[in-house]
């Protein structure tokens, strides 16, 4: 009996050398892919800042482009006035008292104002800061505005609720321009 406990007992002192040497491992193989996670979520995290970049310069220059080609359009076959108006709020009333410089596209034509933005995407605040240098415009100029208009292909549907609630008409897909316009709201 004695001979069997004693190779019961050195097949337990082998099972517990067997599973520590699976537990050590393991940890091994834990802090192997914990390493590895950590350095494909720093790539990750590199790609994204890249592409976000890259989306964020693609968009400026597809405003800057839609915008000149709209103008373009506007004043050669319309016999349209279109303005960039860049003017220094100094008392901050758009933005919450830090004096910036205002940027508007303004459309004139025989007394009818139009004041428009075109942004590659709208989220909420930008809709609201949009709002709020329409009306740093018109007490600035003394001047309402008869249509506020904001054209983008991205506009959340946060920002667009905000929107109907301030009146501003908002373009986001070539499906929600209306196929004829009142003669009153063409421009002549």
């Amino acid at each position: 009996m004695t001979e069997s406990v004693t190779e019961w007992e050195a097949q337990k002192q082998e099972n517990k050398h067997e599973e520590e040497e699976q537990n050590r491992k393991w940890e091994e193989s834990c802090k192997r892919f914990d390493e590895m996670h950590q350095e494909i979520m720093a790539q990750a995290k590199k790609h994204d800042r890249s592409i976000g970049a890259l989306g964020a310069r693609w968009g400026m220059h597809s405003e800057k482009a839609f915008r000149d080609a709209l103008a373009a359009i506007l004043t050669k076959s319309f016999g349209v006035e279109v303005v960039n108006v860049n003017e220094f709020d100094d008392e901050g009333e758009v933005f919450f008292g830090q004096p910036e410089q205002i940027e508007l596209d303004i459309i004139v034509k025989n007394g009818l104002l139009i004041i428009c933005e075109l942004k590659s995407s709208v989220d909420k605040p930008a809709m609201y800061i949009f709002e709020r240098k329409v009306r740093f415009y018109e007490k600035r100029h003394r001047r309402k505005a008869n249509r506020i208009i904001m054209v983008s292909p991205m506009i959340s549907e946060r920002a667009r609720r905000v929107g109907e609630k301030l009146g501003i008409e908002m373009y986001l897909d070539s499906m929600y321009v209306p196929a004829s316009i009142d003669n009153e709201e063409m421009p002549k």
